[in-house]
């Protein structure tokens, strides 16, 4: 059983603490218990929040040492650096090989303890500016969803926290764990990290131009060639302006999202499929073998093979980071 510690820090924001507590907390009918879920905090007792009331917190500093993944879902004010004694637990945490995760101004004491030195990280679009300013050493991604480094982690404000924490059950347990822990939550299974912040809303003239139609005529023809002409005739527009809807409702280019798309499909096929890795591959419109595993190196840092390994069958051992390893013949 994969343990989570959540350290709150008043005041606390409850929706930072509800995205890791939501994700890793709750159990769902038919869904495998992967993660036991608790909160500390520095003082056991009542924290105050900021919706107004205070939550009652039985556990201190010594729960870190128990946790294999350490969330700070917040850190407010921002100008008040962790206590010598927290800063220590996050380190201690740190060094034995914890996982240590940062929702929304939770990189704030991240940054604080020195663990993000050297390191790229993120934070809400809002405290950019602040964030740079207080710690040149780290280098601000400011628009992205999130980074993770493997052993720590960063997400921007609010819903960036559930799509990190979907992302690291999706590390842990593969995408088919991950799409059904959404499905629960009705979020989307899956947006990448460098997707940019919605940091303003899209031009009103362009809000009632929905993608959602062609996205999902898209996903179902990722076996077919889908080119950035044929998606802007669907969509009966210019590929310029298909391009920029994209980037504005979604924060990526068409070719990024239609690649993480097929990447997705490819993740669940070797989860649940026998298929050979071929096969795989023209059936989720990556053409070869050798273009999946090169698309998979580059996002996912391992070969397919070694992720049907690691996922197969939703495999119940317990978590793992896939093996790097040469792809084989099927």
């Amino acid at each position: 059983m994969h343990r989570v510690a959540a350290l709150v820090h008043a005041p606390q924001s409850t929706f930072e603490l509800a995205c890791a507590a939501d994700v890793f907390g709750v159990t769902r009918r038919g869904l495998p218990v992967r993660y036991r879920f608790g909160v500390c905090a520095e003082r056991p007792g009542p924290v105050p929040t900021l919706a107004g009331y205070d939550m009652v917190v039985t556990e201190g500093l010594d729960a870190l040492d128990r946790a294999d993944t350490v969330v700070v879902p917040g850190w407010l004010p921002l100008a008040e650096p962790p206590s010598d004694a927290v800063v220590r637990a996050l380190r201690r945490a740190h060094e034995r090989g914890a996982r240590v995760v940062s929702i929304c101004s939770g990189a704030f004491a991240l940054a604080y303890a020195g663990l993000l030195d050297g390191r790229s990280a993120t934070t809400h679009w809002a405290q950019a500016e602040e964030f740079a300013a207080r710690f040149p050493a780290v280098r601000l991604e400011r628009d992205v969803l999130y980074v993770d480094h493997g052993d720590i982690a960063t997400s921007a404000g609010s819903g960036a926290g559930i799509d990190l924490c979907l992302h690291l059950v999706r590390a842990d347990h593969g995408a088919g764990y991950a799409a059904r822990v959404a499905r629960n939550m009705v979020m989307p299974p899956h947006r990448e990290g460098g997707q940019l912040q919605y940091a303003a809303p899209p031009h009103p003239a362009q809000i009632d131009s929905s993608l959602a139609p062609l996205l999902d005529w898209a996903a179902a023809r990722l076996h077919e060639p889908l080119t950035l002409d044929r998606l802007a005739a669907r969509a009966g527009c210019s590929t310029r302006t298909l391009a920029r809807r994209f980037t504005e409702q979604l924060g990526v280019s068409p070719g990024q999202w239609l690649l993480a798309r097929r990447i997705a499909a490819a993740r669940e096929l070797l989860e649940t499929s026998d298929l050979a890795v071929d096969a795989v591959a023209r059936r989720t419109g990556l053409s070869s073998a050798t273009n999946l595993r090169r698309r998979f190196l580059g996002a996912l840092g391992t070969t397919p093979s070694a992720y049907r390994r690691a996922f197969h069958s939703a495999s119940h051992r317990p978590p793992s980071a896939p093996a790097r390893a040469a792809d084989g013949p099927r």
